[in-house]
């Protein structure tokens, strides 16, 4: 098993077994971001697209949700949709 210390948890974690997205960024994701970081980021921009109604093939959802994604990795986090109350599980 491959590990990575991700920046977004501050820890060594398993590594991705995969580059998630294209071009530069999904370098930087793969050196930096583990797996269970990623798999956060999913649930989170699955929630955006839900609440915030997006459609990921638009143009706009889609830089929307590219600067999301690197705010939430690598930044201070993303946003939350506006009266967006989670689920008690």
């Amino acid at each position: 098993m491959a590990t990575v210390n991700c920046l977004k948890l501050k820890k060594e974690s398993e590594a991705l077994d995969y580059q998630p997205y294209p071009g530069d960024m999904g370098k930087k994701i793969m050196e930096n971001i583990s797996a269970e970081a990623w798999q956060m980021w999913m649930g989170h921009q699955t929630m955006l697209i839900n609440e915030m109604r997006l459609t990921p093939v638009d143009p706009k959802a889609r830089k929307f949700l590219e600067e999301e994604m690197e705010k939430f990795l690598f930044g201070d986090g993303a946003v939350m949709p506006e009266g967006f109350v989670p689920e008690d599980k």
